[in-house]
């Protein structure tokens, strides 16, 4: 994303190689802006920001858990719990949504 590439040239970290160009950069994943002289041209974007969600459909949960696992247990591992309803797993993984 665009946004990503919005890096202090002083806080860019190398991406590339020396002479790399704007199209070899954007290939391998790497933002590229040559504005700034005696900064990196090629450089890595700033992680994407990403939120961890309860998914609310029951049915489309990841188990994460076992039969009869507690709530405290769950959440320790990390996980969603919800003790409802039957037939589908009461502990599960997190949904990652990107921001």
């Amino acid at each position: 994303a665009k946004c990503q590439c919005k890096v202090v040239p002083r806080e860019r970290t190398n991406c590339g190689y020396p002479g790399i160009s704007a199209a070899e950069c954007k290939k391998i994943g790497c933002c590229f802006n040559a504005s700034v002289p005696s900064v990196p041209w090629c450089y890595n974007p700033k992680p994407k920001k990403v939120k961890k969600m309860c998914p609310n459909d029951p049915y489309t949960r990841i188990n994460c858990g076992h039969p009869g696992i507690k709530a405290r247990e769950c959440t320790r591992k990390g996980c969603c719990f919800r003790a409802h309803p039957a037939g589908v797993p009461w502990c599960f993984y997190h949904r990652v949504t990107e921001e």
